[in-house]
C-alpha cells in the first residue's frame, strides 16, 4: 500500500510538472540573453567596436552618440521581443544618403557580432538576433 501511495504521488508530480511547462509562454529572445543589461551591454561594446574601426567610424563621425545609443537599444529590445517601444526613424531614413556598400556592411555585422560576443550571447544566441535584424538589410544598403 505504502508503494502504491508513492507510486501515485510520482506520477502526480510528474503530471503536474508537465501541466505546469505546457500552460508555460515561450520565453522570448529578449529573456533568454538577460534583458536590459545585455541589450544596453551590446549596444555598448557595438560603439566601442565602431570607434575603434575606422572604416565605420566614418559613417558615425557626425552621429549624436548618445541618441544613437538611446535608439539602438530600443531598436534591439523591440527586435529581440522586449517590453521597449522603438521611437527613432525608420532604417530606411537614418541610413539615407550613406550610400553603405556590402563589404562595409558586411564588416558592421562583424562589429555587432564581436559585441554580442563580449556581452556573453552564445553562437546560437547570436545567429537569433542576426536574423531577426536581417529583414532590415535592404533598407540600409546603397540609400
Amino acid at each position: 500500500m505504502v508503494n502504491l501511495v508513492k507510486n501515485a504521488c510520482i506520477t502526480l508530480s510528474f503530471f503536474l510538472v508537465a501541466c505546469a511547462s505546457l500552460n508555460k509562454a515561450p520565453q522570448s529572445l529578449y529573456d533568454e540573453i538577460g534583458g536590459q543589461p545585455t541589450i544596453e551591454a551590446i549596444t555598448d561594446n557595438f560603439i566601442d567596436e565602431i570607434s575603434f574601426n575606422k572604416d565605420i567610424y566614418r559613417y558615425f563621425e557626425k552621429t549624436n552618440i548618445k541618441r544613437f545609443r538611446e535608439k539602438f537599444i530600443e531598436h534591439l529590445c523591440v527586435d529581440t521581443g522586449g517590453p521597449c517601444t522603438y521611437t527613432g526613424d525608420t532604417m530606411l531614413k537614418v541610413h539615407q544618403g550613406q550610400k553603405i556598400n556590402e563589404a562595409d556592411f558586411n564588416l558592421t555585422v562583424d562589429l555587432l557580432v564581436n559585441a554580442m560576443k563580449k556581452a556573453g550571447l552564445t553562437y546560437p544566441q547570436q545567429n537569433r538576433v542576426l536574423k531577426v535584424l536581417a529583414p532590415m538589410r535592404g533598407e540600409m544598403l546603397y540609400k
